[in-house]
């Protein structure tokens, strides 16, 4: 049981991991006025991040499908309970849907701008109130868990919200946006890493490495400063023979000292992104970086949540009931139910040889002009 609950954190990690480095198409489209300066240039950054928004929604839908058949009773929490954050997440996803394929479509009264108008606001908010959430596993939420409640025929509810916020609190604590403003700069950078490689408008493209250079520098201020208040902050351990959750001074970072693999992964993952991003500023004639910073970029968040559930963990610890965090034994599906799916995610991998083949056979030729003409999202 324990190694069917961990295996299926790990699966849950990598979907997160993937999901955060397909957050290109709204770092893409959050730049999309300030680098398309001109309408050609426009077209040409919503053709790119177009081809490819399917992947980021479909991975959305899937690290929520993976949550809630592994771990369900964090779904029931956290998607029952902080409905307002996913709400908005969702609604400017559906946004995004809408934007791409009514933008161009004659007759739509909104008009054009505003269709790439909730483009940019998705790329926006997408990102940041990701991170935002992704943060509460190590920051903590206001919710208490009763499993005694099942037996409540008036109301079998087993989690409740602490507050009328439903998950928009989490927003008051500055660490969860500090990582929300590190995963919007590193979308951004992804985004801009991607433009370079698929397009072949010189211009446009020397305006990316441009912006490179800002979005960096934040990235790195947003994401150094929570890891470093991570490393060094109390964290929610659990004791393995009770079940008994309590605070541990510089958790995370003991995590990461009894899991050297997983300290391996997240280096390798920091390294892989910054020298996607270093070799693109350095060598002008460098296109392949989004490749370097995207699986660095997978590494570093399967890292991070390797380390919020591993070793003896809560992964969504409560603010306000210490004891009702939720850890991979008490959220967990039952034995039959982790064993079944352990048998469909063997066909993970071929999904995801499917996306690299679909990838290349889209991406085989760079964006120009002409391909515009006889295409345009």
């Amino acid at each position: 049981m324990t190694f069917l609950q961990q295996y299926w954190w790990f699966v849950v990690s990598l979907l997160g991991g993937i999901l955060v480095f397909l957050l290109f198409v709204q770092g893409g489209n959050s730049l999309l006025f300030c680098l398309g300066k001109t309408e050609k240039h426009r077209q040409m950054m919503i053709y790119a991040t177009g081809r490819k928004w399917e992947f980021t929604f479909t991975t959305l839908v899937t690290f929520g499908g993976a949550f809630f058949a592994s771990f369900p009773l964090f779904y029931s929490t956290s998607f029952g309970g902080a409905y307002w954050l996913w709400m908005l997440i969702l609604f400017s996803f559906v946004l995004q849907a809408v934007s791409y394929e009514f933008q161009t479509k004659a007759g739509n009264l909104l008009g054009k701008n505003t269709y790439r108008a909730f483009l940019v606001l998705n790329g926006v908010v997408g990102p940041v109130l990701l991170g935002g959430a992704v943060a509460t596993f190590f920051t903590g939420s206001a919710f208490y868990v009763d499993k005694e409640n099942i037996t409540d025929v008036a109301m079998p509810v087993i989690s409740q919200w602490a507050n009328g916020w439903h998950g928009l609190d989490a927003l008051a604590n500055p660490w969860n946006v500090v990582l929300g403003l590190a995963v919007f700069f590193l979308a951004r950078i992804l985004g801009i890493l991607y433009f370079i490689n698929s397009m072949a408008e010189i211009e446009l493209v020397k305006r990316c490495r441009r912006a490179l250079w800002a979005n960096t520098v934040l990235f790195l201020v947003f994401f150094l400063a929570f890891v470093v208040r991570t490393l060094v902050a109390d964290g929610y351990a659990v004791q393995p023979e009770t079940g008994e959750i309590y605070m541990e001074p510089f958790k995370y970072l003991h995590n990461f000292l009894a899991m050297p693999v997983v300290l391996l992964l997240f280096l390798l993952g920091v390294v892989g992104v910054l020298w996607g991003i270093v070799r693109t500023l350095w060598k002008p004639g460098f296109d392949k970086g989004i490749w370097f910073a995207g699986a660095g970029t997978v590494l570093t968040v399967c890292a991070l949540f390797l380390v919020a559930g591993y070793n003896h963990t809560a992964y969504y610890p409560s603010t306000v009931d210490l004891q009702s965090s939720l850890t991979l034994a008490n959220s967990s599906s039952s034995l039959f139910t982790l064993k079944t799916m352990a048998y469909v995610s063997i066909l993970v991998p071929f999904v995801l040889a499917y996306i690299f083949y679909a990838w290349r056979s889209i991406d085989n030729k760079k964006i120009d002009t002409r391909e515009l003409e006889g295409d345009v999202r």
